[in-house]
């Protein structure tokens, strides 16, 4: 997300993550430079009811020089890191070392793993110890945000003890889907390209209808 009216109305849903994707080559791209305030709403301007579930910040990279995602962590104050590239476990362990706890104490680390098959699941063991969570997401050539599903019945192969978020196409449609899915280690979903009105933009009313179906 990148409109702040709009991030503000998918805070007050009582959404727990709002992610900000940093990659030029996204039509969800962020430019914008961050207000002294931050890009997301602080508790203070959410309504009395939801001021309390004010969301962690998610920032999403492709591959992107450490340098820079330790610029964008900093002035958007970034609470998680995810990465959906070819990044290796060394620049994830030496981003860590680099953020926490001098620069932003508790940082997390979020690794995109793209599912076609159950072959796919095993690529988790190569980050199994350096990172925080999993997102497995449907194997596209766009780096997500295609809008596709993936069978989620091959997750079971995922037999690994970090927790993971579901994601790859999830729609207005899905919400009994996702309520008879069921795995240990998942602790959340995804949710994008399917509610935008337009890239970077969420319909809101499809949102709050999913969610209270959910």
């Amino acid at each position: 997300m990148r409109e702040g009216e709009n991030i503000r109305q998918v805070a007050e849903l009582g959404v727990n993550w709002i992610g900000m994707i940093f990659w030029d080559k996204s039509p969800r791209n962020v430019t914008m430079i961050p207000t002294h305030a931050g890009i997301i709403p602080d508790r203070s301007s959410l309504s009395p009811l939801t001021s309390h579930l004010s969301p962690r910040r998610v920032g999403v990279f492709v591959d992107e020089m450490a340098q820079n995602i330790i610029t964008r962590v900093v002035n958007y104050k970034l609470d998680l890191v995810q990465l959906h590239g070819h990044e290796t476990p060394t620049l994830i362990r030496n981003l860590r070392h680099t953020l926490d706890p001098d620069i932003r104490p508790g940082i997390q680390f979020i690794k995109a793993i793209s599912v076609e098959s159950r072959n796919d699941i095993a690529a988790y063991k190569d980050y199994a110890d350096c990172v925080d969570y999993f997102l497995f997401d449907t194997k596209c050539p766009t780096v997500g945000g295609s809008g596709s599903q993936f069978d989620w019945s091959v997750l079971d192969a995922y037999d690994g003890d970090v927790p993971f978020l579901l994601s790859g196409g999830i729609g207005p449609d899905d919400a009994a889907r996702v309520s008879d899915f069921h795995h240990p280690k998942c602790i959340g979903i995804d949710l994008n390209s399917r509610f935008e009105t337009e890239p970077g933009v969420k319909d809101i009313t499809k949102l709050k209808q999913f969610l209270e179906q959910l």
